[in-house]
């Protein structure tokens, strides 16, 4: 099986950007196989990406190499990194992007990109998702040690993340993702949720809207109404079916959400 490389980024989707990595990929290795993610992160926000990254990369083939560029700190001293966990190898700046995943499961090796010789010259101080991360994807997909490529790095970045709290009869959470259809994602989980009934006598609160009782799919409700559901990440959201939530309740990410009974 030819080697595989996916990419995730913040360009847009009609950014040639995205164009200008693949093509150097390309370059040094004509026979790789792209996929791409997404490129439709809001720009420069780096927790939207590490929710994508922990929710899709672990479905790829092991050696897989994830190469995410949501870099709002290029050109500082902020570092390029090599990253290396039981369902993928990344390449990606050190600002938390790995951070969801870390959390899963610690890397094994972690390793801090310094080696010039595998970057593209000269290196543009604001673009190093081609002139660095590219390349070395790339080198990486024909074989290159990632030993090769710096000295071993001590850690990751970890972001802050909104927690659940949770008490006798309610838990309390936040929307922390907004899909394309405009559901509400939120932090509480199907496991969280164990306890909770799924009939009309769970309440769930979305700042000042409300629905009764938890849905598996979005047909078991009308069009045009609010209910909530466990997504197919196991996490609780809130729909609008056939519409937008977003759009329809006027929130999106850190609007807070109750579960009660």
């Amino acid at each position: 099986m030819p080697a595989l490389i996916t990419l995730t980024t913040d360009f847009g989707v009609s950014s040639p950007y995205v164009a200008a990595m693949k093509g150097v990929i390309l370059s040094l290795h004509p026979n790789v196989r792209l996929v791409d993610i997404s490129h439709a992160i809001p720009p420069q926000q780096i927790r939207p990406a590490a929710l994508v990254l922990a929710e899709v990369t672990p479905l790829f083939p092991p050696e897989t190499i994830h190469l995410a560029v949501i870099d709002p700190g290029v050109g500082s001293s902020r570092a390029v990194v090599y990253a290396e966990f039981p369902w993928g190898r990344y390449v990606c700046p050190d600002n938390g992007l790995l951070g969801r995943l870390a959390d899963r499961t610690p890397p094994s090796k972690i390793i801090r990109i310094e080696a010039t010789q595998y970057f593209r010259q000269p290196v543009a101080p604001t673009f190093h998702g081609r002139d660095i991360m590219a390349p070395v994807a790339a080198h990486l997909s024909l074989g290159l040690s990632p030993a090769e490529l710096g000295p071993v790095h001590p850690g990751l970045v970890a972001l802050d993340w909104p927690g659940v709290h949770a008490v006798a009869r309610k838990i309390e959470g936040e929307v922390i993702r907004v899909d394309d259809f405009g559901n509400l994602i939120t932090n509480i989980t199907r496991d969280m949720l164990a306890e909770a009934p799924t009939d009309e006598t769970v309440t769930i609160s979305c700042d000042q809207h409300e629905t009764h009782g938890i849905f598996t799919t979005y047909a078991d409700q009308p069009a045009m109404t609010l209910m909530a559901l466990i997504g197919s990440n196991d996490q609780l959201e809130l729909a609008i079916v056939e519409d937008s939530a977003k759009i329809m309740l006027g929130v999106g990410v850190g609007a807070p959400v109750e579960v009660t009974w």
